[in-house]
């Protein structure tokens, strides 16, 4: 039997950031993962982090290299009508910006953190199990380099994604769930060559939604709208180019740079909610809790709010045994995800052309289209929601 307070499930950004902000706190905790090392911190995944986030590494010890590497943007682009149009994100938000960073990179900040200060990290964890949530004393299983373990806990927290194990432990008839599944999906690549524009590029346009961005100086992250069940193998790399210069055509001559296309993968998107994010001595955090589509940018964010929130409360309880604070962990915390699903939503409806899509709905995303790049007060609404709410304001 192992004794720690905190047992941590999945060593994504919300386990692995929960686990240092624990450690910080002087809260003992291990860390559970199913894969090995090399594949969460090789995995090219999100790359925008918020303000709140870059603020939460630098301010926690774990923003140097992001500080270094990262690559500041203080504005976006949307293109629409065969015109390009710039949202200054930090002149609408006073200052706030956001900055490009790959989750990758983000997970191994803290992956070496956590090492370097001696912390538990198991990786190639496997039939890790949770039991007894509605007890003083949860459990968790799993095992471990052939061996079978146990760990005994104050707290567990559910850090494994949307399909990990954590969430589906929790009773139905103990969770709601609010989940919407969209028409289309993803078409992404990464691409080996030196990203052509400075700032992130949003296209509508009649073919369907495309997304311009950047993991580094050298690598290129482009998206394109595609039907749910497309196979990546349908879209040889110059189709893909081709359909990406249609689609960015702004009247200004710029294409994305072309070079070697070395991941290439469908995405589908959806919205998921559960409510609560807890179940008795078990804490939901990050994609276990909630799924947003990525045109706004907002799910390792969310992850990261999540954690900032539970950890201080786990380090109350675990020196205090005052449950207030978690007691709130759910409702604070959902707040924003509301919030961050309707930008998502938003973002999602008005950029992309749903299939059964008529004239008049449109005509609905071309007017506030125009109406969001004409207007200060609507730039301003889509700035100050992209850059992230401050950590400190009514929804955080």
């Amino acid at each position: 039997m192992i004794r720690t307070q905190v047992a941590i499930v999945g060593a994504g950004p919300a386990g692995l950031m929960l686990a240092h902000l624990l450690h910080r706190a002087g809260v003992g905790c291990i860390v559970l993962e199913s894969q090995a090392r090399g594949y969460i911190e090789g995995r090219v995944r999100a790359g925008v982090l918020e303000q709140g986030t870059v603020d939460l590494m630098k301010a926690s010890g774990v923003g140097e290299r992001l500080g270094r590497e990262g690559l500041v943007h203080h504005g976006i682009e949307l293109r629409f009508d065969g015109r390009a149009h710039r949202i200054d994100l930090a002149h609408l938000t006073g200052g706030r910006s956001i900055t490009v960073y790959g989750q990758h990179e983000v997970i191994k900040d803290l992956v070496q953190a956590r090492l370097a200060a001696g912390g538990e990290l198991r990786f190639e964890c496997s039939d890790v199990a949770v039991h007894d949530l509605d007890t003083r004393h949860p459990r968790v299983t799993f095992t471990h380099d052939s061996q079978r373990r146990e760990i005994a806990c104050d707290a567990v927290a559910g850090c494994d994604g949307s399909h990990g194990i954590c969430r589906p432990a929790i009773p139905r008839s103990g969770l709601a769930i609010h989940e919407r599944a969209y028409p289309f999906a993803w078409l992404g690549i990464l691409a080996r060559a030196a990203p052509s524009r400075q700032e992130l590029v949003y296209a509508h346009h009649e073919r369907g939604f495309a997304l311009f961005s950047m993991r580094s100086p050298q690598l290129t992250r482009l998206y394109l709208q595609v039907a749910p069940d497309e196979q990546p193998t349908a879209w040889p790399d110059e189709r893909i180019w081709d359909e990406l210069d249609a689609r960015f055509e702004g009247g200004d001559g710029w294409r994305p740079a072309r070079g070697p296309i070395v991941e290439k993968s469908v995405t589908g998107m959806r919205s998921l909610v559960v409510e609560p994010m807890r179940h008795g001595r078990l804490f939901l955090a990050g994609d276990a809790a909630h799924i947003v589509p990525p045109t706004g940018a907002k799910g390792l964010n969310l992850a990261m709010a999540d954690v900032r929130v539970l950890a201080p409360a786990l380090a109350s309880f675990c020196a205090t045994g005052d449950e207030q604070a978690l007691d709130a962990y759910s409702a604070t915390c959902l707040k924003r995800v509301w919030r961050a699903e309707h930008f998502s939503w938003w973002m999602t409806a008005l950029l992309h052309r749903f299939p059964e899509g008529d004239s008049f709905q449109r005509r609905l995303q071309h007017a506030q289209l125009e109406y969001v790049v004409s207007s200060p007060a609507a730039g301003a609404s889509l700035a100050e929601n992209y850059v992230g709410l401050p950590f400190d304001s009514a929804t955080a």
